[in-house]
């Protein structure tokens, strides 16, 4: 009996593996360092409320600049630094336009001299309102033109927005929908205050960023150091901004080996092309962002599609509950064919072709390359008070390498699906069902 249970342990085994070699998942493609120093804004609120009492008999505004030295003093050498407030200039006591600008750069982005970005903290007084939508448009503004790495702003507040509309939820996705590779890391010095923690969790979400709420000055100073350092970690290439076609492949954007960004609404299927070549392997992936509140049901898929919009293969992924992100992925190699050899007269068969995009196997287009179709789509949906402009954020990454000479895994060609893993599965299961009780009966 025990002999019989390991031999059938072994065959379930066998099963298992066969199974999984069926649905394995493919490769992202390798990232690639940027070349551009990382840049960091850190935006402090110096509105009245920061002078008052926060731990260990400081004020609000004590801890922050207590913090901000510890940093600068911390500051990795490949970190470009800058430092902008919001409420720091206005005295007046009734709320008005000039109070809802009052946001201001008090150290440039860039190389950082120490005892000069102290100082300027140091001369910070609480006074103003809290504009954080006008600092957080001005704050992307002062890192400058292009650049090919991440830009990171940190957000330091004891309140919400004063000055609203518009929300500052809605103009962090606006931003992020730019395709700037903006992060924004909101720190909460009211860690009990819900319609604060609400509105920074929002902030962070819609640009793939963290918010924590900050108990005291040490915590303060121990998390805004872990974000700028975050900030010097090597960085992986900068997504290309595309726009895929919404009806079909014909008007799609042809894409190279890359990391593309893009926006998507709910419920929407975006196209992209590429070009594969025999003897190449297409191997492509795709993120979709929830940036916003949805629905605890969501999924994405990938397609890639033939000239005549027949599936070669697919990957998709589903889920329940909260997420920040869902990815899938799919692998294609396209094999270097082989030449029909001639029936011998015997009557031997012919070996048989390898799988093209298109089907074809009659060999008229060896060494063409082909066009094909790579579908992005998710079943996202959201409560009608959820905003649904711009589109939630969309990374696809294709990459194209050498296809092995055999394909590592049967759904490679897209075998696994329709009957061939069905018959599979039946076979397997029938020789397994006659072993084991063969097994039985020797070892009864």
């Amino acid at each position: 009996m025990i002999i019989g249970r390991r031999l059938a342990a072994t065959l379930s085994g066998v099963f298992a593996a066969l199974t999984v070699g069926a649905t394995a998942s493919p490769v992202a493609a390798e990232p690639r360092p940027s070349q551009d120093p990382p840049k960091v804004q850190l935006v402090l609120d110096v509105s009245g409320s920061m002078g008052e009492s926060y731990s260990a008999g400081q004020t609000r505004m004590d801890a922050a600049k207590q913090a901000f030295n510890e940093v600068i003093d911390g500051l990795p050498e490949t970190v470009h630094l800058g430092i902008r407030t919001l409420g720091a200039n206005f005295r007046g006591e009734e709320m008005d336009d000039e109070a809802c600008r009052d946001s201001e750069q008090i150290y440039p982005v860039g190389r950082v001299a120490k005892a000069e970005a102290k100082e300027a903290v140091a001369a910070l007084e609480p006074t103003g309102f809290t504009p954080i939508s006008h600092a957080l448009r001005e704050a992307v503004e002062d890192f400058g033109g292009d650049s090919d790495n991440s830009r990171r702003i940190v957000l330091i507040t004891d309140g919400e927005e004063t000055c609203g509309p518009p929300d500052p939820c809605e103009v962090a996705r606006e931003l992020a929908a730019e395709g700037i590779r903006l992060t924004v890391d909101t720190l909460g010095l009211t860690p009990k205050d819900d319609k604060v923690r609400t509105q920074l969790s929002c902030i962070a979400e819609a640009t793939g960023g963290t918010y924590t709420a900050v108990q005291d000055v040490d915590q303060l100073t121990e998390r805004l150091g872990q974000l700028v350092d975050r900030s010097a970690e090597v960085v992986v290439e900068a997504p290309t901004a595309v726009e895929g076609a919404g009806d079909d492949c014909a008007a799609a954007p042809l894409l190279r080996a890359g990391v593309y960004s893009d926006r998507e609404e709910m419920g929407e299927h975006r196209y992209y092309r590429v070009q594969l070549a025999p003897g190449r392997e297409l191997r492509a992936s795709v993120s979709v962002a929830a940036d916003r509140p949805v629905d605890r049901d969501y999924a994405v898929m990938l397609r890639l599609l033939d000239e005549d919009g027949q599936e070669l293969a697919r990957g998709r992924e589903a889920g329940h509950g909260r997420t920040d992100v869902i990815s899938t992925g799919l692998r294609y190699p396209w094999a270097e064919r082989a030449a029909l050899p001639e029936a011998d007269a015997d009557g031997g068969s012919s070996a048989s072709p390898s799988p093209t995009p298109s089907g074809d196997t009659d060999g008229d287009r060896d060494g063409e390359e082909s066009v094909l179709c790579l579908e992005v789509s998710n079943a996202f949906s959201a409560p009608d008070s959820v905003q649904r402009a711009p589109g939630m954020p969309v990374e696809l990454t294709v990459d194209l390498v050498a296809a092995a000479d055999s394909p590592s895994d049967v759904a490679a060609f897209g075998l696994a699906r329709g009957w061939v893993p069905l018959v599979l599965l039946t076979v397997t299961g029938l020789v397994a069902g006659v072993v084991w009780g063969l097994v039985r009966r020797v070892f009864a």
